[in-house]
């Protein structure tokens, strides 16, 4: 069996838990944060779907594997087309927790095949982690223009 990375992010966000979980989960809020268009069906079994932006612009796809409204989600994600992340090949698991006086949101995303596809899901963790705190706060993170990577 190989080995597989994972990515780890925690973020505060000065919001309750509710309204963060909806941000992760209705497509009109996630694409205030990220992509150019989103399908979600949030129930076990149920779709992920996310074109990005960008000149890659790739679409993002899994299934969600558990949904505990306002508290937990895990999904499956992967690139269509990826040679390296296909479709549900990675895991991705968010916890929100209740402190000081708004949301702090856990993320691991796991199954990762390789440390430079770590690295580059880092980057982009980063980079959204930052912008879903914005959003979800009830600020503007402004246009979502992608991930820039030295490739």
């Amino acid at each position: 069996m190989t080995e597989s990375f994972v990515v780890r992010r925690e973020t505060q966000i000065a919001a309750p838990r509710a309204t963060v979980f909806a941000y992760l989960t209705d497509p009109e809020k996630i694409l205030s944060w990220m992509g150019s268009d989103a399908t979600t069906e949030p129930h076990p079994g149920g779709l992920y779907l996310l074109k990005g932006i960008g000149p890659r612009g790739g679409v993002g796809r899994g299934a969600f594997r558990e949904v505990v409204p306002v508290h937990r989600l895990a999904y499956t994600f992967g690139w269509e087309g990826g040679q390296e992340v296909p479709p549900g090949s990675s895991l991705i698991e968010i916890d929100l927790i209740e402190r000081d006086g708004g949301t702090l949101l856990r993320m691991t995303h796991s199954g990762l095949p390789t440390e430079e596809q770590a690295a580059a899901h880092a980057t982009g963790w980063a980079h959204y982690l930052g912008r879903l705190t914005t959003a979800a706060a009830g600020g503007d993170p402004g246009p979502d223009r992608g991930v820039s990577t030295k490739a």
